[in-house]
């Protein structure tokens, strides 16, 4: 049991962690710079377990990609098992928080959005997602009021505040428990600011919440 005990520490939650949830569209700037239309209700697609990357590994880009985009995202790590958990007390079932990349093959998803197919290609590889360290509850009192930032090569490319979310924390918790069992380990992530764009073989990705925590990767060619 200790064993057990041992390999599920909350720090290491994408070692066990079943579901990584995300949620499309929720800042206002992204959908623009996608011409896509803002919601009224959230847009939700899952990437596997296997999709995780954590530092110290590097983010795959699939043979079958010729343009792989960088989305940064606050992913919000939850605590305990939740169903339909309302509003005011979704807050209670977060544990804490990481950094993530949605990767996304962009020419793929354009492909599966011109044929109405799902983004499972463009979204669910493994190593898509790459995570920070885990950040616990008691770091980020507010996680609306924090400032993304991320850089390929050097280079600033991406830099959001958590304000600008369409849909806030509390909500999406609430809305994405009443149609998956969230529980201890899952992940959901929150969205991306404007500024996706593209890295290529080699690049570094640095990116970070800041005053909070930052990461490093490599991008390496997968061999599928």
């Amino acid at each position: 049991a200790t064993a057990m005990a041992a390999t599920r520490q909350l720090s290491r939650f994408w070692e066990w962690g079943k579901n990584i949830v995300c949620v499309g569209r929720n800042y206002a700037d992204h959908a623009k710079e996608m011409r896509s239309p803002v919601l009224s209700e959230p847009v939700l697609f899952l990437k596997p377990s296997t999709a995780y990357a954590p530092e110290g590994s590097p983010i795959l880009m699939p043979a079958y990609t010729c343009n792989l985009h960088h989305e940064l995202e606050l992913g919000v790590v939850m605590g305990k098992r939740c169903r339909a958990v309302p509003e005011t007390m979704a807050m209670d079932y977060v544990a804490g928080y990481a950094l993530c990349l949605d990767m996304t093959a962009r020419d793929v998803q354009d492909e599966c959005k011109k044929k109405g197919l799902p983004w499972t290609l463009a979204k669910s590889f493994t190593a898509s997602c790459p995570v920070s360290a885990f950040v616990s509850k008691e770091k980020i009192p507010d996680p609306h009021k924090l400032k993304l930032w991320l850089k390929v090569n050097g280079e600033l490319r991406q830099e959001g505040e958590t304000s600008s979310m369409i849909f806030s924390i509390p909500y999406i918790i609430s809305y994405v428990s009443k149609i998956i069992t969230l529980e201890e380990g899952d992940i959901i992530l929150t969205g991306t600011p404007k500024g996706v764009g593209p890295v290529k073989e080699n690049d570094e990705i640095q990116a970070g919440i800041h005053g909070v925590v930052s990461m490093t990767f490599k991008v390496e060619r997968s061999e599928y």
